[in-house]
């Protein structure tokens, strides 16, 4: 994979990969929407009939999520060293909350992934929920039993919706930020932009926290 040496070229890669992931963010929260119809069990059975462009997908956003971190990370030193000095009194008139903690909140949200593709994926974690070794009165795995029983446990949906939280603040910023990146950054468009990222983010926190408060809330059986 090409790597750019110039802080340009790292920061143009940054908003590709951040972007690419953006997509799979909107795809993969429509596909589990089917949950509200009774037909995620259809559409998980849809998905691992096409094991080669499955694979294909996981790869390529496993790439881009490499990528972004090291580019996050790589940013986030250069950043600091472009600015050694610490002042008593700092100036956050333009930087927004979300905007500060992008390092943070990436964080959590990759640690978040690692447990979801555990507990979801791997379905190592609450393993007599497992829709490998549940199949549904069709025989395919049955995703919808496991997701409805898993977010029962208050606690466990407390924790995917503080995640997603994490997702939404992540993503106030760096969707505005990845758009402003290829030159949308003008004084008439920027705040159109910055009000479309956060939108954007509002509706997909939205998509994935609905799912299990309505589930442990007893609405979604």
């Amino acid at each position: 994979m090409f790597l750019p040496t110039s802080t340009v070229g790292r920061k143009i890669m940054m908003a590709i990969s951040g972007q690419m992931m953006i997509i799979f963010i909107v795809i993969h929260v429509l596909g589990n929407s089917t949950i509200y119809f009774g037909t995620l069990n259809a559409y998980a059975a849809a998905l691992h009939a096409l094991p080669f462009l499955l694979w294909t997908v996981r790869l390529i956003m496993f790439s881009m999520l490499c990528l972004h971190v090291w580019l996050g990370i790589v940013i986030t030193l250069e950043n600091g060293q472009a600015k050694p000095q610490t002042y008593a009194v700092t100036n956050h008139l333009s930087a927004t909350f979300a905007g500060r903690n992008m390092i943070w909140t990436g964080t959590l949200i990759a640690t978040f992934l690692v447990y979801h593709l555990l507990h979801f994926t791997v379905q190592v974690i609450m393993p007599q929920s497992s829709a490998l070794r549940n199949p549904d009165a069709l025989g395919r795995p049955d995703v919808l039993m496991m997701v409805v029983q898993s977010f029962r446990h208050a606690s466990l949906a407390a924790f995917y919706v503080l995640s997603v939280a994490a997702l939404l603040l992540h993503l106030m910023h760096g969707i505005q930020s990845s758009i402003q990146t290829w030159g949308a950054n003008n004084d008439q468009s920027k705040p159109y932009v910055q009000r479309a990222g956060t939108a954007a983010a509002i509706v997909l926190f939205l998509g994935y926290a609905a799912i299990p408060m309505v589930i442990v809330a007893g609405l979604l059986k």
